[in-house]
């Protein structure tokens, strides 16, 4: 019988921007989400970098939350935007310049990530073509070729994902 994992409960709805302060609050909050998510995304990417991929892994939970967090202040924030520019025009600015840090430190833990990707998937092909031509057999066509074996000798890799 399978488990499901229990839902996490609800967040308290973040506060309305009719105010200065409350549009102020809103963007506070807003901000400290992306602060810490940033905090695990840089984490992570110094992780990858040195190739500490178990450690980088262990984030993972941490940044879902986090993720799931920032896309429902995300959210509330657009719900609220007119608010936003009427009380706080200079908050609205200020999060728009964090938000940019933020997507440009994410391109770059993308990019790492991505490369890490590329690297494991390069080795895995390398040692398979590796495996590959030390199980067929060297044959010679009558021309003194080799001959490259048929399709019937290449054999898929298996591989487990988990670490």
């Amino acid at each position: 019988m399978q488990q499901h994992p229990q839902r996490q409960p609800a967040t308290a709805p973040a506060p309305l921007a009719g105010t200065p302060a409350e549009a102020r609050k809103l963007a506070e909050n807003l901000m400290d989400i992306m602060s810490t998510l940033l905090g695990i995304i840089e984490r992570e990417t110094e992780l990858m970098r040195a190739g500490k991929v178990r450690e980088a892994m262990a984030l993972e939970p941490r940044k879902t939350e986090l993720s799931r967090r920032y896309v429902g202040a995300i959210t509330h924030l657009k719900a609220r935007q007119k608010d936003l520019q009427q009380s706080a025009p200079e908050l609205l600015t200020t999060l728009h310049r964090h938000h940019d840090t933020f997507r440009a430190m994410l391109q770059v833990n993308l990019t790492v990530l991505a490369t890490a990707h590329a690297v494991s998937e390069s080795i895995i092909r390398g040692v398979n073509t590796e495996m590959q031509r030390r199980s067929m057999p060297n044959t010679y066509t009558a021309t003194g070729q080799r001959a490259l074996p048929g399709s019937r000798h290449n054999a898929p890799i298996a591989v487990s994902r988990s670490l």
